[in-house]
Protein backbone atom coordinates (compact mmCIF):
# COMPACT_ATOMS: atom_id res chain seq x y z
CA UNK A 1 0.00 0.00 0.00
CA UNK A 2 2.54 2.45 1.03
CA UNK A 3 4.38 2.17 -2.99
CA UNK A 4 0.51 3.14 -4.08
CA UNK A 5 -0.16 6.19 -1.57
CA UNK A 6 3.82 7.60 -2.58
CA UNK A 7 2.28 7.16 -6.41
CA UNK A 8 -1.21 8.89 -5.57
CA UNK A 9 0.30 11.31 -3.84
CA UNK A 10 2.62 12.24 -7.04
CA UNK A 11 -0.54 12.27 -9.37
CA UNK A 12 -2.63 14.22 -6.48
CA UNK A 13 -0.06 16.95 -6.94
CA UNK A 14 -0.26 17.12 -10.68
CA UNK A 15 -4.30 17.94 -10.11
CA UNK A 16 -7.01 15.92 -12.45
CA UNK A 17 -10.08 14.16 -11.88
CA UNK A 18 -10.19 12.93 -7.96
CA UNK A 19 -10.87 8.84 -8.25
CA UNK A 20 -14.74 7.63 -7.19
CA UNK A 21 -12.64 4.37 -5.62
CA UNK A 22 -9.75 4.68 -2.82
CA UNK A 23 -6.49 3.05 -2.92
CA UNK A 24 -7.78 -0.18 -1.21
CA UNK A 25 -10.28 -0.56 -3.80
CA UNK A 26 -8.31 0.14 -6.46
CA UNK A 27 -5.82 -2.43 -5.40
CA UNK A 28 -8.87 -4.85 -4.47
CA UNK A 29 -9.82 -4.57 -8.16
CA UNK A 30 -6.37 -5.22 -9.72
CA UNK A 31 -6.42 -8.44 -7.62
CA UNK A 32 -9.58 -9.62 -8.05
CA UNK A 33 -8.98 -9.19 -11.95
CA UNK A 34 -5.66 -10.56 -12.04
CA UNK A 35 -6.88 -13.87 -9.75
CA UNK A 36 -10.47 -14.40 -10.82
CA UNK A 37 -10.16 -13.09 -14.40
CA UNK A 38 -13.40 -10.98 -14.21
CA UNK A 39 -14.18 -8.67 -16.70
CA UNK A 40 -13.84 -5.25 -16.28
CA UNK A 41 -17.74 -4.78 -16.71
CA UNK A 42 -18.30 -7.42 -14.08
CA UNK A 43 -15.72 -5.45 -11.73
CA UNK A 44 -17.50 -2.20 -12.35
CA UNK A 45 -20.83 -3.34 -11.15
CA UNK A 46 -19.77 -4.64 -8.08
CA UNK A 47 -17.96 -1.64 -7.25
CA UNK A 48 -20.46 0.78 -8.91
CA UNK A 49 -17.76 2.21 -11.27
CA UNK A 50 -18.03 1.87 -15.38
CA UNK A 51 -16.05 -0.82 -17.32
CA UNK A 52 -13.50 1.65 -18.08
CA UNK A 53 -13.06 3.08 -14.82
CA UNK A 54 -12.30 -0.02 -13.72
CA UNK A 55 -9.56 -1.18 -16.16
CA UNK A 56 -8.29 2.36 -15.55
CA UNK A 57 -8.13 0.82 -12.09
CA UNK A 58 -6.06 -2.31 -12.84
CA UNK A 59 -3.48 -0.61 -15.27
CA UNK A 60 -2.52 2.23 -12.75
CA UNK A 61 -2.06 -0.45 -10.04
CA UNK A 62 -0.38 -2.61 -12.63
CA UNK A 63 1.72 0.19 -14.27
CA UNK A 64 2.80 1.37 -10.58
CA UNK A 65 3.87 -2.17 -8.92
CA UNK A 66 5.59 -2.65 -11.97
CA UNK A 67 7.87 0.15 -11.86
CA UNK A 68 9.10 0.12 -7.84
CA UNK A 69 12.33 -1.15 -7.09
CA UNK A 70 10.63 -4.28 -5.12
CA UNK A 71 8.95 -5.90 -7.88
CA UNK A 72 11.89 -6.07 -9.57
CA UNK A 73 12.87 -9.66 -10.61
CA UNK A 74 16.57 -10.75 -10.63
CA UNK A 75 15.77 -12.20 -13.91
CA UNK A 76 17.78 -15.45 -15.77
CA UNK A 77 20.84 -13.71 -16.07
CA UNK A 78 21.58 -14.29 -12.28
CA UNK A 79 21.25 -17.70 -12.59
CA UNK A 80 24.47 -17.70 -14.03
CA UNK A 81 26.36 -16.13 -11.77
CA UNK A 82 28.40 -18.09 -9.31
CA UNK A 83 28.24 -15.16 -7.03
CA UNK A 84 24.74 -15.72 -6.56
CA UNK A 85 23.63 -17.58 -3.42
CA UNK A 86 21.34 -19.97 -5.14
CA UNK A 87 22.13 -23.74 -3.49
CA UNK A 88 17.97 -25.22 -4.81
CA UNK A 89 15.56 -23.54 -7.49
CA UNK A 90 12.46 -24.63 -7.76
CA UNK A 91 10.72 -25.09 -11.58
CA UNK A 92 7.10 -25.13 -12.40
CA UNK A 93 5.10 -23.77 -14.63
CA UNK A 94 0.77 -22.61 -13.75
CA UNK A 95 -1.95 -21.89 -16.17
CA UNK A 96 -4.47 -19.29 -16.26
CA UNK A 97 -7.45 -18.94 -18.09
CA UNK A 98 -8.62 -16.48 -20.53
CA UNK A 99 -11.36 -15.41 -22.53
CA UNK A 100 -11.82 -17.63 -25.91
CA UNK A 101 -9.54 -16.32 -28.36
CA UNK A 102 -10.46 -15.42 -32.35
CA UNK A 103 -10.77 -19.60 -34.28
CA UNK A 104 -7.50 -18.96 -35.99
CA UNK A 105 -5.44 -19.49 -32.69
CA UNK A 106 -8.29 -21.27 -30.29
CA UNK A 107 -6.26 -24.69 -30.76
CA UNK A 108 -2.87 -22.90 -29.52
CA UNK A 109 -4.71 -21.94 -26.25
CA UNK A 110 -6.35 -24.89 -25.71
CA UNK A 111 -5.44 -26.93 -22.19
CA UNK A 112 -5.68 -30.58 -22.47
CA UNK A 113 -5.22 -30.76 -18.83
CA UNK A 114 -7.24 -27.86 -17.80
CA UNK A 115 -10.14 -28.23 -20.67
CA UNK A 116 -10.10 -24.67 -21.26
CA UNK A 117 -8.05 -22.18 -22.71
CA UNK A 118 -5.56 -20.74 -20.81
CA UNK A 119 -2.44 -18.86 -20.76
CA UNK A 120 1.14 -20.56 -19.72
CA UNK A 121 3.22 -19.21 -17.55
CA UNK A 122 6.74 -20.95 -15.84
CA UNK A 123 8.20 -19.65 -12.50
CA UNK A 124 11.70 -20.43 -11.35
CA UNK A 125 11.91 -19.79 -7.58
CA UNK A 126 14.46 -19.55 -5.09
CA UNK A 127 13.88 -22.47 -2.71
CA UNK A 128 15.56 -20.96 0.35
CA UNK A 129 14.19 -17.23 -0.04
CA UNK A 130 11.09 -18.33 -2.09
CA UNK A 131 11.56 -15.11 -4.09
CA UNK A 132 10.67 -15.17 -7.94
CA UNK A 133 14.14 -15.33 -9.73
CA UNK A 134 12.24 -15.46 -13.67
CA UNK A 135 9.36 -15.71 -15.32
CA UNK A 136 8.33 -16.91 -18.78
CA UNK A 137 4.79 -17.41 -20.63
CA UNK A 138 3.73 -19.43 -23.31
CA UNK A 139 0.23 -20.49 -24.75
CA UNK A 140 -1.89 -23.06 -22.52
CA UNK A 141 -1.27 -26.00 -25.02
CA UNK A 142 2.61 -25.75 -24.96
CA UNK A 143 4.21 -28.86 -22.54
CA UNK A 144 6.37 -27.69 -19.62
CA UNK A 145 9.31 -29.11 -20.52
CA UNK A 146 8.91 -27.92 -24.63
CA UNK A 147 8.32 -23.86 -22.50
CA UNK A 148 11.70 -24.48 -20.44
CA UNK A 149 13.32 -25.51 -23.63
CA UNK A 150 11.95 -22.98 -25.38
CA UNK A 151 13.11 -20.03 -22.61
CA UNK A 152 16.58 -20.89 -23.08
CA UNK A 153 17.28 -21.02 -19.60
CA UNK A 154 21.08 -21.49 -18.34
CA UNK A 155 21.71 -22.07 -14.55
CA UNK A 156 24.68 -22.38 -13.17
CA UNK A 157 26.32 -25.92 -12.50
CA UNK A 158 26.43 -25.77 -8.93
CA UNK A 159 22.34 -24.67 -8.20
CA UNK A 160 20.60 -27.73 -8.54
CA UNK A 161 16.91 -27.61 -9.74
CA UNK A 162 13.71 -29.26 -8.28
CA UNK A 163 11.38 -29.62 -10.61
CA UNK A 164 8.41 -31.96 -11.04
CA UNK A 165 7.71 -35.17 -13.50
CA UNK A 166 6.65 -33.07 -16.73
CA UNK A 167 9.72 -32.37 -16.78
CA UNK A 168 11.39 -35.33 -18.01
CA UNK A 169 14.40 -35.16 -19.69
CA UNK A 170 15.89 -32.24 -17.62
CA UNK A 171 18.80 -33.56 -16.67
CA UNK A 172 20.14 -34.22 -19.95
CA UNK A 173 20.25 -30.33 -20.15
CA UNK A 174 21.20 -29.61 -16.40
CA UNK A 175 22.64 -32.57 -14.68
CA UNK A 176 22.31 -31.48 -10.91
CA UNK A 177 18.44 -32.37 -11.34
CA UNK A 178 16.00 -33.65 -9.17
CA UNK A 179 12.57 -35.04 -10.37
CA UNK A 180 9.85 -37.34 -8.15
CA UNK A 181 9.94 -40.95 -9.33
CA UNK A 182 6.57 -41.10 -11.81
CA UNK A 183 4.24 -43.58 -10.22
CA UNK A 184 1.84 -46.07 -12.02
CA UNK A 185 -0.14 -48.57 -11.16
CA UNK A 186 1.93 -51.47 -11.40
CA UNK A 187 4.79 -49.51 -9.11
CA UNK A 188 2.72 -47.26 -6.54
CA UNK A 189 5.31 -44.47 -4.89
CA UNK A 190 6.49 -46.06 -1.54
CA UNK A 191 7.13 -43.52 1.38
CA UNK A 192 10.63 -42.81 0.90
CA UNK A 193 10.20 -42.13 -3.02
CA UNK A 194 7.37 -39.22 -1.52
CA UNK A 195 10.38 -38.04 0.72
CA UNK A 196 12.32 -37.56 -2.44
CA UNK A 197 13.18 -34.39 -3.81
CA UNK A 198 13.73 -32.61 0.01
CA UNK A 199 16.91 -31.27 -1.52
Amino acid sequence: MDILRQADGLKKSKGGRKNNLNLEEQLLIALEYLREYRTYFHIGQNYGISESSAYKAVKWVESTLVKHANFALPGRKALMKSDMNYEVVLIDATESPIEIPKKKTQKFYYSGKKKRHTLKTQIVVDKKTHQVICTDFSNGKKHNFRLFKESKILIHLKVKVITDTRYQGIQKIHNNSALPKKKSKKNPLTKNDKKIIVG
